[in-house]
């Protein structure tokens, strides 16, 4: 009854973060379900493909840095449209990567960089443009999340539009194959990447401001601002906007920041490479891989809206937000430990470890629907964006880093034919992450402790 009178707009506003990030997941999957084909018709080792993939992670890195400065400078409407324009740009340029690798491997050539294959270059320069556009999208949800929701109901409409990077993993492997199969690897990026610009129309008619939004009733927009209290409104967006060297100082943005390098890169690790695990470990290529990539993605969307259910438990129990997400997190840590059976699993079936994965990668959503919310616990919200893009910027290294492991272990243990023990070390550093993780984040903000400003 009281969401009946309050009105129900702020969730018309997590409906178009949820398909944004679904199409967000969309665009970046299609390299890596499309790896057997390409690297069969260019010739790719693992480690070409690892540097591929690691230059989007490494743009997406720095870009995440500027992107949430840029967001917090021109405002969740306009940021988000620049950054769907862009990446929806970059995913149409992979379709062309042989005619820009020709004119890219000269411009690396001028700055002393020679001797990239041209497939290479051309792949390289679109992951780049992907990257550097996609680095819009979670500081631009986080920043819409904060100005459209309280703070008892941000961890779950966080969780809710995270689940999209779960229905566009799904999404992904139901359409990419099949459409290069019928059409032709270069249609899969052409008409994945447009799907962004229809999202762009019902961006502009939709979204605004809350306090300039026609839509939203009095009633719910006081709703929205009923944390701010009478003398502490730390929500006003008025004066000077913090540094960068400012942030770095507060232990929380280290804590935010720890967590994100220690775990984006396993979600990133199970986005990238599980087709090629099951190519390689179990000879599953093209259409094969659609059914047991569907079920392990869809698996990731109950840790995704669950995880941003599970701290109203503590919550209730009269826990801080912050307090209440460091136990649910804590929780959650543990779950991916099953991962470790993945490999030992494996000979009895390929769904053992699909399923295995498949609860790591649910828990891994689970775990950041709560640390991406962490930050507005901690920060106003004129540098939730900012702060966003920091940690956003150590998981895109993470990722990186986890990347070219993966594909040089990869390519040394294939040497010796024996490339399942790359996959086991692989799985093994997935399975501990979020542990270590928790531990360090507990150690910088033992409890919770608001940023005044």
């Amino acid at each position: 009854m009281i969401q009946q009178k309050i009105g129900n707009y702020r969730w018309t506003i997590c409906t178009l973060l949820f398909f944004a990030t679904t199409v967000n997941y969309l665009d970046r999957q299609v390299l890596s379900l499309l790896k057997p084909v390409l690297e069969e018709k260019f010739n790719w080792s693992n480690s070409d493909y690892a540097n591929i993939a690691s230059v989007f992670q490494f743009t997406y890195a720095i870009s995440m840095l500027f992107a949430g400065r840029i967001i917090d400078k021109i405002g969740t409407k306009s940021g988000y449209s620049w950054a769907i324009i862009i990446w929806s740009i970059g995913a149409v340029m992979h379709a062309y990567s042989i005619s820009l690798g020709e004119y890219f491997s000269v411009a690396l050539g001028w700055i002393g960089i020679v001797g990239v294959p041209i497939s290479i270059a051309g792949f390289m320069l679109s992951r780049a443009v992907l990257g550097f556009g996609e680095a819009g999208n979670f500081p631009a949800a986080i920043k819409a999340t904060a100005e459209y929701f309280p703070k008892k109901e941000r961890s779950f409409a966080t969780g809710i539009f995270n689940s999209g990077a779960n229905v566009g993993a799904i999404l992904a492997p139901l359409t990419v194959p099949w459409i290069a199969k019928n059409w032709g690897w270069e249609s899969a990026f052409i008409i994945i990447g447009g799907v962004g610009i229809l999202w762009l129309i019902f961006w502009l008619i939709y979204y605004d401001n809350p306090n300039q939004q026609q839509r939203l009733s009095k009633e719910e927009l006081n709703y929205i601002n009923q944390d701010n209290a009478v003398g502490e409104n730390e929500e006003v967006e008025t004066g000077p906007k913090l540094s960068w060297v400012k942030l770095l100082g507060y232990k929380q943005t280290w804590a935010f920041a720890v967590g994100k390098f220690m775990t984006d890169g396993v979600w990133w690790f199970f986005l990238f490479w599980l087709p090629a695990y099951l190519k390689d470990q179990y000879k599953m290529g093209g259409t094969d891989i659609i059914l047991p990539l569907s079920v392990l993605y869809s698996m990731t969307m109950i840790g995704s809206i669950g995880g941003g259910w599970f701290p109203a438990y503590f919550i209730k129990k009269g826990f801080h937000s912050y307090d209440a997400r460091l136990k649910a997190m804590l929780m959650i840590a543990f779950i991916p430990l099953v991962v470790l059976a993945a490999q030992p699993l494996g000979a009895i079936s390929y769904w053992m470890p699909v399923l295995l994965i498949g609860i790591g990668a649910s828990a891994h959503q689970a775990w950041s629907a709560n640390l991406f919310t962490t930050v507005s616990d901690m920060f106003p919200k004129k540098a939730t964006a900012s702060v966003v893009g920091i940690g956003g910027m150590a998981g895109g290294i993470g990722g990186v880093i986890i990347t070219k492991t993966g594909g040089s272990l990869f390519d040394y243990y294939k040497q010796l034919k024996h490339i399942e023990t790359g996959y086991t070390i692989m799985f093994t550093f997935c399975a501990v992450a979020y542990l270590i993780a928790w531990l360090i984040m507990k150690s910088l903000v033992p409890r919770h402790k608001k940023i005044d400003i």
